[in-house]
């Protein structure tokens, strides 16, 4: 069972009672003690859970795996977002942090991330490091048992909670009077971002606001197809906002006034232009290779270092703790800023976009349409394709050569940063991912004018199934 352990851009994640079991979580829980002692001491290691179902007992188990293994645990009794337990091993200084997650994958899914003493997600290099220990591991591997052994606790939230207050200007926000509608999705979330606006004075109603191991019997994901209650809810109390957290709160979904869903890639577009309107920040930006190329085109226009990086965004937090960059995103909703965690945060994503909403006094929509006057319009797609056997296999084999045109237009650069992406004569790109875990290819594409894109996107998918 233990080949079934492989830590893939965001960790192990895997079906519960299938591949996620208590055995198999065991032995990934031991091969990262192996790691830690590895490292210097003292070994101390945070275990904590977003709210699916077995949180407890799988923190209570890793626990029980870590002391044996000579590592010290401090347990986080209660959810927490990923971002708050990555603060809590940056301030506590402990050797990294254990948290039960499958973030926005269906209920049924759960699994392990590993964060470094850092706060950061664990690079490629630990965690080869952590599966070679758990291949080295019996199948039988067994603990001893430790009843009635109680283990430190943390409680992660005051901290944390206290860091958005001086990364967010909340006095701005609550000055501007507008009304905020929180989602956290039944996740990790909840009392998080409505509680720093609340104890601001910002006026917040929120929905789905409890646990349910279910998710309302979906993935727990901030995508505008799942966000009905939380813009009925914004038609309810007139709010000039809605915000929502995925399961492990790490991803953001925002909603404009109007109940328009402004797609990832906007808003950390218009936060980088944000930011550096605001705090002055000039030391760079990161995107990934599939996030849109607004970013890049508003590097140029704010004289701003560009870093693109790999799909992952343990690359964007290596270049936080290095201080060179003012934000750091990707189109899948992951966001971070200078000063922060080098880990993704839909908290504080959420409070930012809620302060250049009151500060600028513009919708989101508004807003954009600004951006797209001073640096060109961009008009970002991302599909899933399912591939048949031969076509996968076809497509891998097409993959390996430099295509020199797509849909009848030129090719006049290819990048291989992560994949395959192919920018056009316009400006106009497409980027292929294969999927590690399914016969699927992600197709990234964004069309400089909005009527192109149907167009764009129709070239993409024949060059993957011609």
């Amino acid at each position: 069972m233990s080949k079934a352990i492989k830590f893939g851009t965001s960790g192990w994640r895997a079906i519960v009672a299938e591949e996620f079991t208590f055995a198999n979580i065991r032995l990934a829980v031991a091969g990262i003690a192996a790691y830690v002692k590895t490292q210097p001491e003292p070994h101390r290691v945070l275990v904590g859970r977003d709210p699916r179902f077995l949180g407890e007992s799988f923190v209570a188990e890793a626990a029980k795996v870590l002391d044996a293994a000579g590592v010290t645990p401090i347990v986080i009794p209660d959810a927490a977002p990923t971002p708050a337990i990555a603060y809590a091993v940056r301030t506590l200084e402990t050797s990294g942090a254990i948290n039960f997650t499958a973030s926005h994958n269906p209920p049924e899914y759960n699994g392990i991330k590993f964060s470094t003493h850092d706060g950061a997600p664990a690079l490629p290099e630990v965690t080869k490091q952590i599966e070679a220990a758990i291949a080295g591991l019996s199948d039988a591997f067994n603990i001893p048992k430790a009843e009635g052994v109680t283990f430190d606790t943390a409680d992660v939230k005051p901290a944390f909670l206290k860091r958005l207050a001086e990364l967010v200007d909340l006095k701005a926000i609550a000055k501007s009077g507008i009304k905020v509608v929180y989602d956290p999705f039944w996740g990790a979330g909840r009392g998080y971002s409505c509680h720093v606006l609340r104890e601001a004075g910002v006026t917040v109603a929120t929905v789905h606001d409890y646990r349910d191991v279910l998710f309302g019997g979906h993935a727990p994901e901030p995508d505008d197809y799942l966000l009905g209650d939380a813009k009925a809810k914004m038609r309810e109390i007139g709010a000039a906002l809605g915000i929502a957290t995925d399961g492990d709160a790490d991803r953001f979904g925002i909603v404009d006034a109007d109940g328009t869903f402004i797609q990832p890639n906007y808003i950390i577009a218009l936060l980088f232009d944000y930011l550096v309107e605001t705090r002055g920040w000039k030391n760079g930006v990161a995107k990934s290779v599939a996030t849109t190329n607004l970013i890049n085109a508003l590097a140029d226009y704010h004289k701003v270092p560009l870093y693109e990086t790999p799909v992952g965004f343990k690359y964007i937090g290596e270049l936080i703790i290095a201080d060179k960059i003012a934000i750091g995103g990707e189109e899948s909703a992951g966001l971070t800023i200078r000063g922060h965690v080098p880990e993704k945060d839909g908290v504080l994503a959420g409070l930012l976009v809620a302060e250049m909403v009151a500060v600028r006094g513009k919708s989101l929509g508004v807003q954009l349409k600004e951006l797209f006057g001073k640096v060109g319009s961009f008009y970002p797609v991302r599909e899933n394709f399912r591939l048949t056997p031969e076509v996968k296999a076809a497509f891998t084999e097409k993959l390996k050569s430099d295509p020199t045109e797509l849909g009848g237009r030129k090719v006049t650069g290819v990048v291989r940063t992560d994949g395959l992406k192919l920018i056009l004569e316009d400006g106009s790109w497409v980027c292929y991912r294969l999927s590690g875990t399914e016969p699927v290819v992600r197709a990234y594409t964004e069309a400089r004018r909005e009527q192109d894109s149907d167009a764009l996107k129709a070239a993409a998918e024949k060059f993957v199934q011609g």
